[in-house]
């Protein structure tokens, strides 16, 4: 059984940025207005954030779940933090 649970989904979702992201820069290339290249621009943050919050759900469910069996809860904690830091700020 993979670790990730989450994996398809991940994938499905990154899958429909890339196209949504490939679709904002081709209203800049035709020059749209610059507030609906901006709304789109949002919609994709929201999108990004939606992935993080579903990998660190999985990584919660699974990692960590893993490494308290293992006995390595410590590393894979500090790993977290580390993490969490660049992906908060």
């Amino acid at each position: 059984m993979p670790i990730h649970k989450q994996t398809k989904n991940i994938i499905n979702r990154l899958s429909r940025i890339e196209g949504h992201t490939r679709a904002v820069k081709r209203m800049v290339e035709e020059n749209q207005p610059c507030a609906d290249i901006l709304i789109q621009i949002a919609a994709i943050r929201s999108a990004m954030d939606k992935v993080g919050r579903i990998i660190l759900e999985d990584h919660i469910e699974s990692c960590l779940l893993k490494s308290l069996e293992e006995g390595n809860v410590e590393q894979n904690l500090a790993d977290l933090k580390i993490a969490l830091d660049h992906f908060i700020s």
